[in-house]
Order: structure tokens, then C-alpha cells, then sequence
């Protein structure tokens, strides 16, 4: 056991956090944890000699540069080390100084911890050598210890922007929740996630490794009626959707992470590590077999009857929401939020607006006989774990179905074969439509037709959200990585506008943006 105390921990407020290591490696834990919740701006780190500052500087070096044994030298006469973050800790650079030797303040400058660059991480130990001329603190750490203490003990108060000292205090969290639900000591990193407010880790100890989510509950503000955009589009805003789906999709017999641990008050899951295999290859292309079998597994779960409320762990029951009307419909309107002002160079008049919500809700008007079924909602590449070496439909693991919602069974054949984030032919997407068609017309009562003209409506549907969230993920969210999507999004979309059940919605979007799609 790493013996961290936690009694301090209480002590967070919008300006300081304090606790209490009683060991070196409590303090080596420590500034993992803190490396877990911070890798921009400055920090000062302040304490006697011996204090243990190098000792935590070190500890969060290697864990960004993802690096256990890492040399870290001291840079008591050097000055400044500089090291480069490993890309899942945002790359950037860190810089580690020492300023204990310093003979000019104004050498700061020179050293780059004048003014680091934005994407940069500066651990300052000494810093109050470093006068005017260093970089204010985002963070200010002290060490100290007390004559009646251990050898090792160590109090550490942590003095910052709010919002620093709430991350580090969820981190801490973390580590509680790891310690309680698994064992002591686990080894935490990044997980490189999706474009959600959820964020991941890879945890391992002893030879194994799982997964942690981490997923607070944090509706967004009101945008429609007094209700945020999560509820009106029914996207989880805690984790109990998670546990709720997973336990039904597992019943079904679809392999999904086992479930470890989980403080659902909290937003935390310690889940199980399907592994890293994918159903694409190393050139992002999609390996045939591997989508045919994922279009197979999903005609197997379509077959069987709808559950759609399951009881959780703290007795309370999750209900999987429909996917309705008010639903489809606000995600469909990123489109003319987000999409439109940047193709057109300008917001959508009231006159478009109508139109396009008019058209709308005449093809969710087509939908009321739909087959419906339990939508995972993003069953694409990214959320498909291909499992070499297991039989049947146990081989496509699934994860990432919080935001499930009963809706169209065609809506998740639409986010398999028009894949979001690869390029799926015409030709890949037809052969996956007759498969499923086959495979749902062996017993029971599928109606092709209308399963047919029900994929070419949520597909659209599908295109257009996600056409308006890449634009809403860089103009608000400051993520431009997601536009490069943007092309395929638009040939998925004029596939979809060929059917007849698309007519009005063809002419509108031509309209708007002419054949190409963005004007």
C-alpha cells in the first residue's frame, strides 16, 4: 500500500487544497496524481532542501512523458531541463528549473519561463529566486515538514485558480475510488478519448490493465424550454446510462467491458480492457470480414425482443429514453446552427430555419412505424473492439453506449456502414445492408421496405448532426482536428438525399449549398 493520506483532501476550496504524504513514494503518487489534472502553465514549487520538490517533479515528468524510467537530474546547475510530453499528454513541452542557483532574475527570460508557450508545462522548483522576470504561478505548491513527523512525511498545500484545484481534487478522487475498488498503487494514464466531456484512463497493476471512466455529471446549459441540449437529445449525464445499457446489451449476449467497480454518485467505472483491436486496418481502411460481422452481430441483437429498463446497483432504474421527435430534431438543427454559418458566411433566416424544420418533421413523421429497438447511437469504427480468437458475435466487443436511446433499428446499421470517421464505399455500404437484410429475414417479421426507406432518413439524419458538431468542435471548442471528417460526412449525405423519401430534403440542401455540399 502507498500510504497517501487523504484526510486533507477536505480541506479544497476555490483557492488552496491541502494533505498529508507519509512516505517518499506518497509523495511520488502525489505528483502522478496532480500530473493527471494538469499539463499546462506554471507551477511554483516551494519547500526547505529535502523537502521532496525535486522528488515530486520528477514523479510528474515520467508520467507525462509517459516514461517510468526516465532520467530526471536535478537541474540545480544546469538550471532548466526540457523534456517533450508524450502525445496522449498533449505533447507540449515541460520545462523543469531549478532556480536555487540563479545569479541574475532577469536570465528567467532567456530560460523561456518568462513567458512559456501555451501548450507548455513549466515546474518551477526555488521560484521565488526568480523575482519579476519569472512567469506568474497557475499553481503554487509548497512541501513542508514538522520536527514531531516521520522521517518522510511531508504536508503539501496547493494554492491556484479554482478551476486547477478542482481537477487536481477529482484526480485525487480517482486514486480514492482506484484504491477502494481495486488495489493500492495502480499505475494511471491518459487515454486518448472521444470528442465527449468523458475522459479515460488506462490503469494497471500487477500484470493487468483495465479502464477507468471518468464522467461527472455536467448537463449543459439551457438552450430549448429551460432544458439543456443533453437532455432534449437524451445524451448520458452520468454513468448510470452506462451501467443501465451495458448490463442489458450483455443479457442480450453482445460482449461488453465486465464492470469492476463504480461510485455512479461520483462518475466513476472501472471497467474491463476489451483489448485494442480494431475492425480497420493500419491504413484506416475497413477490413470487410470484420464490418460484415459487425452488421451480423447487430441483425442477432435486432432479432431479439426490445428491453429498455434495467435496475441498477443503488436500486434505482435506468430507463433508456426514446429517440424522439425532439430529439432527432434538435440534432438535426446543428446543421443549421453551425453548418450553415460556416459555409454561407452567415446565420440561417427564420424563413430557412422553418423550412428545414418543417422537412424534418415530416420524414419523423414516416418513422412512427418504424422498428424499434435499442439504438447504441455511435456504433462506428472507434467504438468496435475486434476480438481475435473469440467465435460468433462475441468477437466485436462494444463500448461507448451510454447514449443509447430506443429509436429505428436502421440507425445503427446507418452509423456502421456511413462510418464517421472512415472512408466506406458505396460498395461496402450496400454489401452491409443486403447482409443485415438477409440475416433479419431468416424468421420473424422484418419488413425490408420500410426498414430500407427508415436507414436512408436516420442515416441523413446521422450525417447532418455530425456535419454540424465537426463545425461546433472548432468554432466553439477550439478542436479544428475534426473537420478534416467534413468531406466524407457530405458524400455520406448525398447518398443518403438519392432516395425518394429525401426529395424535399434534397432540394433544400442543394439549395443552401449546392450538389458539393458546402456551398
Amino acid at each position: 500500500m502507498v500510504p497517501v493520506s487523504r484526510e486533507g483532501v477536505n480541506g479544497l476550496n476555490d483557492s488552496r487544497l491541502e494533505l498529508t504524504t507519509t512516505s517518499e513514494a506518497g509523495t511520488r503518487q502525489l505528483g502522478q496524481d496532480i500530473a493527471m489534472a494538469i499539463n499546462r502553465g506554471v507551477i511554483h514549487l516551494k519547500g526547505d532542501l529535502g523537502c521532496g520538490k525535486s522528488v515530486l517533479a520528477r514523479a510528474m515528468i515520467r508520467l507525462l512523458c509517459d516514461d517510468d524510467e526516465l532520467e530526471v537530474p536535478s537541474p540545480t546547475f544546469s538550471l532548466v531541463q526540457v523534456y517533450s510530453a508524450a502525445d496522449r499528454n498533449g505533447g507540449g513541452e515541460i520545462i523543469h528549473a531549478d532556480l536555487y542557483r540563479i545569479a541574475d532574475p532577469s536570465e528567467c527570460g532567456e530560460l523561456g519561463l518568462g513567458t512559456p508557450e501555451a501548450d507548455a508545462l513549466a515546474i518551477v522548483e526555488w521560484p521565488e529566486n526568480g523575482g519579476g522576470d519569472l512567469a506568474a504561478g497557475d499553481l503554487e505548491i509548497t512541501l513542508s515538514e514538522r520536527a514531531d513527523d516521520p522521517p518522510e512525511c511531508r504536508h503539501v498545500a496547493i494554492a491556484g485558480e479554482a478551476g486547477a484545484l478542482a481537477a487536481i481534487g477529482r484526480s485525487l478522487a480517482i486514486r480514492a475510488f482506484l484504491d477502494k475498488g481495486w488495489v493500492t498503487g495502480v499505475r494511471r494514464a491518459r487515454l486518448q478519448g472521444d470528442a465527449s466531456t468523458r475522459s479515460y484512463e488506462t490503469v494497471s497493476a500487477g500484470g493487468e490493465g483495465r479502464i477507468l471512466m471518468n464522467a461527472p455529471r455536467q448537463p449543459d446549459g439551457p438552450v430549448r424550454d429551460g432544458k439543456p441540449y443533453s437532455q432534449i437529445a437524451h445524451l448520458a449525464e452520468d454513468v448510470s446510462a452506462f451501467v443501465g445499457v451495458a448490463a442489458i446489451v450483455q443479457a442480450a449476449g453482445l460482449a461488453v467491458p465486465h464492470l469492476h467497480a463504480s461510485d455512479l454518485e461520483a462518475g466513476l467505472i472501472l471497467l474491463e480492457d476489451l483489448g485494442n483491436g480494431q475492425i480497420i486496418d493500419e491504413n484506416r481502411t475497413p477490413i470487410r470480414e470484420r464490418y460484415l460481422a459487425s452488421a451480423a452481430m447487430l441483425a442477432a441483437f435486432h432479432r431479439q425482443p426490445l428491453v429498455g429498463a434495467h435496475k441498477l446497483p443503488n436500486g434505482a432504474v435506468h430507463h433508456v429514453p426514446a429517440y424522439d421527435r425532439s430529439a432527432m430534431l434538435i440534432e438535426a438543427e446543428l446543421l443549421t446552427d453551425w453548418y450553415l454559418p460556416r459555409f454561407r458566411g452567415r446565420q440561417a433566416t427564420e424563413a430557412e430555419k422553418t423550412s428545414f424544420a418543417a422537412i424534418w418533421n415530416s420524414m419523423i413523421d414516416q418513422l412512427d412505424d418504424s422498428e424499434k429497438r435499442l439504438c447504441m447511437r455511435d456504433f462506428h469504427s472507434p467504438n468496435i473492439i475486434w476480438r481475435d480468437g473469440r467465435q460468433g458475435h462475441d468477437r466485436v466487443g462494444l463500448i461507448d453506449f451510454q447514449d443509447a436511446v430506443v429509436g429505428p433499428s436502421a440507425y445503427d446499421l446507418a452509423s456502421l456502414a456511413q462510418d464517421a470517421r472512415v472512408d466506406v464505399s458505396p460498395s461496402l455500404e450496400a454489401e452491409l445492408g443486403r447482409h443485415y437484410c438477409e440475416l433479419r429475414g431468416t424468421g420473424g417479421n422484418f419488413d425490408e421496405a420500410a426498414f430500407r426507406r427508415d436507414y436512408a432518413i436516420m442515416a441523413a439524419q446521422r450525417a447532418t448532426k455530425i456535419l454540424g458538431i465537426f463545425v461546433r468542435l472548432d468554432a466553439r471548442d477550439g478542436k479544428p482536428g475534426y473537420l478534416r471528417h467534413l468531406p466524407r460526412l457530405q458524400d455520406y449525405l448525398k447518398r443518403c438525399l438519392s432516395h425518394p423519401v429525401l426529395a424535399d430534403y434534397r432540394r433544400w440542401f442543394e439549395e443552401m449549398f449546392g450538389e458539393s455540399g458546402s456551398a
